[in-house]
């Protein structure tokens, strides 16, 4: 079947458990992309110069500077392909099919070799447990097309309204990204103010990655593929004020998880609704009001219309 902009079926439906082995598989491939930006790139503040975006084909690192010039990496969903593309002008192309990490890690590696482009990455994965090195790594070996296909199609939808919620904020916000550590997409949100040190505890992290993570006070909300059949929208402060956690929010079907320390709303519960896009944004202005409100942010100077300016919109009609 195929599925056109703004159908019906534009929110896919893939059960977690239906596609764990070729998640975990993923989720090793997009750590190799996503070190290789952070081999590069230069440090910007919380690590935002290390994640991936959602394309129009599926995750790429956008532009990452390389000497005199640049190059990308994308992971095509759609033609089931990592293209690796220089500045240069040529491009390498490496299959996104059943096969070892160690296989794909070597293949990836390979292509840059090809490319002119030396680049040296930490082997082990982070935020997992085991850790299993890169070029060791014969365990993950499950690609399912079909299931990367609508897992990028879910994270297509997860970036429009993530990106619609940021437009409503004019202080300090992150762009919508993917973080390859933890597999999800996020958008955070800043209230100007500092924030405690953060403890770390992230299996095969250092602690110093949170603390930069988490140095000032924030807003958080995203989506990853688990914490629901289907996976989860999700929502925390940090550091959470009193009283979140009881803190009323929309819609029904939204929840405080305890273990989770972050309120958590199934992704089946927006895709069923009958106004799926007016669902989430109620689940993340609702959730962000529980962190500033109670956190005393300085709304009035942090949030803004989008629309405030219309008239000077391409295409209106007076």
């Amino acid at each position: 079947m195929t599925t056109h902009i703004g159908s019906p079926h534009a929110w896919p439906r893939l059960r977690v458990d239906d596609w764990t082995e070729t998640r975990d598989t993923l989720h090793m491939w997009t750590q190799v992309v996503g070190k290789i930006r952070l081999s590069q790139a230069p440090l910007l503040n919380h690590w935002w110069q290390v994640t991936l975006y959602v394309s129009p084909r599926g995750l790429t690192t956008g532009a990452i500077p390389y000497r005199g010039g640049s190059f990308d990496l994308e992971l095509d969903f759609v033609e089931h392909r990592l293209r690796v593309r220089s500045s240069a002008g040529e491009e390498r192309l490496v299959a996104l099919t059943s096969r070892p990490v160690a296989d794909f890690y070597d293949a990836t590696m390979k292509a840059l070799d090809d490319l002119g482009i030396d680049v040296v990455i930490d082997v082990r994965p982070n935020e997992v447990d085991p850790a299993i090195p890169f070029p060791d790594d014969g365990q993950h070996t499950t690609y399912e097309p079909e299931a990367a296909r609508l897992f990028w199609q879910q994270l297509v939808q997860a970036d429009r309204g993530l990106g619609e919620f940021r437009s409503h904020f004019v202080g300090k916000v992150s762009p919508v990204h993917f973080f390859w550590g933890s597999m999800d997409l996020a958008c955070t949100r800043f209230s100007g103010r500092g924030a405690p040190k953060h403890p770390g505890g992230a299996p095969n992290c250092g602690d110093w990655v949170m603390v930069e993570g988490y140095s000032r006070e924030l807003s958080s909300a995203g989506f990853w593929p688990g914490g629901g059949e289907e996976g989860a929208f999700y929502a925390y402060a940090y550091p959470e004020p009193d009283g979140f956690a009881d803190h009323p929010v929309a819609p029904d079907g939204a929840y405080y998880s305890v273990e989770n320390r972050q309120f958590l709303l199934p992704y089946e519960a927006v895709a069923e609704a009958d106004d799926p896009d007016r669902t989430l944004a109620r689940f993340l202005h609702t959730t962000y009001r529980a962190a500033a409100d109670l956190g005393a942010w300085d709304r009035a100077s942090l949030e803004d219309d989008p629309v405030r300016w219309p008239q000077h919109r391409p295409g209106r009609k007076d």
